[in-house]
């Protein structure tokens, strides 16, 4: 079978990545790269050994798929046109500033019969693939997403940047209609918000709490699954599992709980998640089915974090304008 064509636009902090990844996998050829910073463009192609663009149109034609690792607000101009030609995308989260272009790429994607894939890259840490094998009706979530201020990112706020990874991940754990959210966050270096929290009620009862920011000096990424009889801890930077389970103790002394909380520690095999969600993208394009991450999902999760940065927004200007 010939090799997959591949390109990537962007090869910024994180497209870099992209391009060295798809140059180690055996079943694609990085056909090139394209970024209107020549200098980086230039530099990334040489060190992976292929060619540089500064107008990302030079690929069309070129390649079998791409991934598009550009600021947000260029993902869906960028994303249409390679949909329009026939290449298969996967773009990095969010998948697009607003709703009706998500939707736009989706509906583009499928009458082209092509893959689209949206970067959420937590679903390829192997924590969370663990997580979603053990979680049964989750109670309630909380995550916690927290780090250093990151000036390369602007033209979003904290909840689009950060929450939205746990958004994605706890809309698949939950799978349940949201009846109500609540929110509330504050700008330090801006305009847009920093520091947020987001509490949402999902119809079968389970509740969700996220925080995220992006002032706090240590990094943090972990998530916590309360369900009955287990208790459940990711971190997801070190992709460690800890599981704490409720055990029944019929020998329990008089006057002391019935049960016994067990903890144990899962030692998974660290991967890295990039590479896994690159080798699933052409493993979907090579086979011609559905993403893991597919348009859908990353409409999904970019509905809830634009509710939840409406509502950040809103509970600001009437705080405000009651001072």
């Amino acid at each position: 079978m010939p090799k997959i064509r591949v390109g990537v636009v962007g090869v910024g902090h994180l497209g870099q990545h992209h391009a060295r990844v798809y140059a180690e996998l055996q079943n694609c050829e990085l056909v090139g790269v394209a970024d209107i910073d020549a200098r980086a463009a230039q530099k990334i192609a040489k060190q992976f050994k292929t060619q540089a663009w500064t107008d990302y149109r030079e690929l069309l034609g070129r390649v079998d798929a791409c991934s598009i690792v550009v600021p947000t607000i260029y993902h869906y101009p960028i994303a249409r046109d390679f949909l329009e030609h026939g290449v298969h995308v996967l773009v990095e989260k969010p998948i697009t500033t607003t709703v009706d272009e998500a939707q736009n790429l989706i509906d583009l994607a499928r009458e082209k019969q092509l893959i689209l894939q949206v970067g959420h890259i937590e679903r390829f840490n192997t924590a969370i693939m663990r997580l979603k094998q053990i979680v049964r009706d989750p109670a309630f979530i909380e995550a916690h997403r927290l780090g250093p201020y990151d000036p390369r990112v602007k033209d979003v706020g904290v909840v689009l940047d950060l929450m939205i990874h746990d958004l994605d991940i706890i809309l698949q754990l939950v799978n349940a209609p949201i009846e109500r959210v609540e929110a509330a966050g504050v700008g330090v270096y801006g305009d847009k918000e920093d520091i947020a929290n987001a509490r949402i009620h999902f119809a079968n009862g389970c509740i969700a709490n996220l925080t995220a920011s992006r002032v706090t000096p240590v990094r943090k990424r972990k998530i916590r699954v309360f369900q009955p009889n287990a208790y459940i801890s990711i971190d997801y930077i070190e992709q460690e599992v800890e599981i704490y389970r409720r055990i029944k103790n019929p020998n329990a002394a008089s006057g002391t709980p019935n049960v016994t909380i067990v903890r144990t520690k899962e030692t998974l095999k660290k991967q890295e998640p990039l590479k896994l969600e690159l080798q699933h993208f052409l493993e979907c394009v090579e086979r011609g089915v559905e993403p893991m991450v597919k348009g859908e999902h990353g409409r999904d999760a970019l509905v809830l974090a634009v509710d939840i940065t409406k509502l950040i927004s809103d509970r600001l200007k009437q705080f405000f304008s009651g001072r």
